[in-house]
Formats: structure tokens, sequence, C-alpha cells
């Protein structure tokens, strides 16, 4: 569509779609078909293919969407890599950081909900839907056919399993290791995380047994 810039070294695969007012950075990646919407921004040397982008997103620089997810299975020769033949759609207002990858469905579509902000090297794994108004801040890892609900937050370098729930409204403290589905509107921490009060009371307990022996070795 009209209005749309192009630095110089990008690269716009055959058949794809950009809407007015986007912007495509310098050595940027358009792949095939891929449909990019309106009042776009796509920043240097990321790459955006198998994907749909709804209006007014932000792919920060090195960002890596669409690229296959890890999928292998154990085979007679060793491990057989499973044909990826989903998309990535991400809808409108989503905001992606620098170095974060999201990979393609295997056969479903990955999905980024509306309004959500995901931060710097995050990785999201093939399947995986998100909600609405969510955020993930950096080093976030999500493995395979998670889902997580709307309006969720989640604290730097947590690891969330596959095939598991996060229910909406769900916040998680940094540097958990999440196991097991969480009910929507709860609180969890830790590794593996629990419920936030239990975190906190572990902790506490771990302190203060600390402290002990310290003190005991002072004597």
């Amino acid at each position: 569509e009209p209005d749309v810039t192009v630095e110089p070294m990008a690269v716009i695969g055959a058949h794809a779609r950009i809407g007015a007012g986007s912007h495509i950075g310098a050595g940027a990646v358009i792949g095939q078909h891929t449909k990019i919407g309106r009042n776009c921004s796509i920043a240097a040397g990321a790459s955006v293919i198998c994907a749909l982008l709804g209006n007014h997103v932000i792919i920060h620089n090195g960002a890596r969407i669409g690229q296959d997810g890890y999928g292998y299975a154990p085979g007679p020769r060793g491990m057989d890599k499973i044909v990826q033949i989903g998309r990535v759609i991400i809808q409108d207002h989503v905001e992606i950081g620098a170095n974060t990858t999201v990979d393609r469905g295997t056969m479903d579509d990955t999905v980024i909900g509306e309004g959500t902000k995901i931060d710097n090297q995050v990785q999201i794994g093939h399947n995986v839907r998100i909600g609405r108004h969510c955020a993930l801040v950096a080093k976030v890892a999500v493995a395979g056919s998670t889902r997580i609900g709307d309006g969720v937050q989640i604290g730097g370098m947590t690891a969330i399993n596959g095939h598991i729930s996060i229910g909406d409204g769900v916040q998680i403290a940094a540097m958990s290791g999440v196991t097991t589905s969480i009910p929507a509107g709860e609180k969890y921490g830790g590794i593996p995380a629990r419920p936030i009060k239990d975190f906190l009371r572990d902790m506490a307990e771990i302190m203060m047994k600390s402290d002990r022996r310290t003190k005991g070795g002072s004597k």
C-alpha cells in the first residue's frame, strides 16, 4: 500500500503484502506471502517469515519471527525433524523486543494476542498461544503448545513448561520455573513455581536457617 518505507538492503519476498504507513528497516527480511498490517515498524536486521501481522505492530532489531520450532521425534537413526507448516499470527498493537524469537506452529499457528508486550531475548515456542495485553519480561522462555490467558505478567528469566495453561491475570515472579498449569488470578514464584505466599514463606525459612548457621559458626 502507499506510504511504505523500505530501507536499504531489506529483502521483500514474493507475494508479501505491507500496509500503509509501515516501515521496513535496513537489512530486514520479509518472507514470501507474509502479510504486515498498517503503521507497523520492522526494525533493522529483523526477519518476519510465515507470519500474519496486524496493525501498529512493532518488531525491534534482530527479532526472528516465524522460523521453525524445535520439532523432533526420536527415530531408528536418531532425531527426525518434524516438518513445521503453521504460521505466526501477531494481533494489533503488539510489541516484540530485540533478539526475541517466535517460532511458527507445527500444524496449528503460534498466536500473540492484541496489545501484548514482549521484551528482549524472549523465546516463544511453536504452537504457543498468548492472550491479550500480557507482559513478558526479558529472557522468558515458553515451551511449545502452552496456553497463556489475558493480562498475564511474567517476570524475567522465567521458564514455562510446554503443554500447560496459565490462566487469565496470573502474575509470575522473576526467575521462576513453571512446571504445571496455574489457575486464573493466582500469583506464583520459585522453582518449582508455587503460590507466592508459600514461596515467600519457604524463602523466609531458608534465610532463618542460614542465619542460625552463620551465628552458630561465629561462636
